[in-house]
């Protein structure tokens, strides 16, 4: 697998674009008084910092705030599917009651849809899993059509079934390309390794499926190649870690994670705009 993966241009469709949008994750999902968010929000009501216009009255101001969960959530694209396609561009506030509650209980299912588009994209950029591309590409295919769904579809589907038949697939595609990595080859999928100090461990190729890496020490770890897919990031030290090559790798893990000017990234993610306020 090459050491750097340009972003596929499927990808830039599954990021979230809040002009297009109706402020719909600031109001559909619910928010728990936490060290994430700073109050309690039920779903269905709107952030009290939502301004008429769907836009955060505090988006530059949101970490210092309390709202640091705010920060690390990434749609894949679904507020405006749901906003424009969905709805046909038909504003909750302007909207019958009805309407409203069926936007809102739409945009947490084409979400999940939409984070398995983006795997499913991602896999089929992948060299190594060729051998499943076939395969990959029809479940593209199928999930595309099931976000496209009416909202009465949408409510009735069974999304965990579908996500179970797609990570199937996701699984045959990380045992291809950890396969071609040289030596030894680590498999700590689910582990707990909350605050394991792992600073320079040598994890190339290493299955890191759904682990628990919140607040580890991965300073200057080699991650290149490894399979990200639902790590828990959180508060994870990544300074000068290298994750080159590393797949299923999502914008809100990074997020969530701590890391610096020199830790090395797959083209698929943006370095967090905190890391470099982070460095001394």
């Amino acid at each position: 697998m090459p050491e750097h993966i340009s972003e596929p241009s499927g990808l830039r469709d599954l990021r979230g674009d809040c002009a297009r949008c109706f402020g719909l994750c600031c109001v559909a999902l619910t928010f728990t008084a936490s060290a994430d968010f700073a109050v309690d929000k039920p779903a269905g009501t709107p952030c009290r910092n939502l301004g008429g216009d769907h836009r955060c009255s505090i988006h530059t101001d949101l970490r210092r705030s309390g709202f640091t969960g705010c920060t690390v959530y990434d749609c894949f694209g679904a507020g405006q599917r749901v906003s424009q396609v969905t709805f046909g561009g038909q504003d909750w506030r302007t909207g019958s009651p009805q309407d409203a509650r069926r936007m809102f209980d739409a945009f947490p299912v084409v979400r999940q849809l939409h984070e398995l588009l983006w795997y499913l994209t991602e896999a089929l950029e992948l060299p190594a899993a060729r051998p499943v591309h076939a395969e990959l590409r029809r479940l593209l295919g199928a999930t595309g059509e099931l976000a496209l769904g009416t909202p009465a579809e949408l409510a009735a589907l069974d999304v965990a079934d579908h996500r179970e038949r797609v990570n199937v697939l996701l699984l045959r595609s990380s045992e291809l390309v950890r396969a071609g990595v040289p030596g030894r080859r680590k498999d700590r999928r689910g582990a707990d390794l909350m605050g394991a100090r792992l600073r320079g461990a040598r994890l190339r190729g290493a299955s890191l499926r759904g682990s628990y890496l919140i607040a580890a020490d991965l300073t200057g770890a080699d991650l290149r190649d490894t399979d990200l897919i639902g790590a828990d990031l959180r508060d994870a030290d990544l300074t000068d870690a290298d994750l080159t090559g590393a797949f299923f790798l999502t914008q809100p893990q990074l997020d969530a994670a701590r890391g610096s000017a020199s830790t090395r990234l797959p083209a698929s993610v943006t370095r967090p705009v905190h890391w470099a306020a982070a460095v001394r």
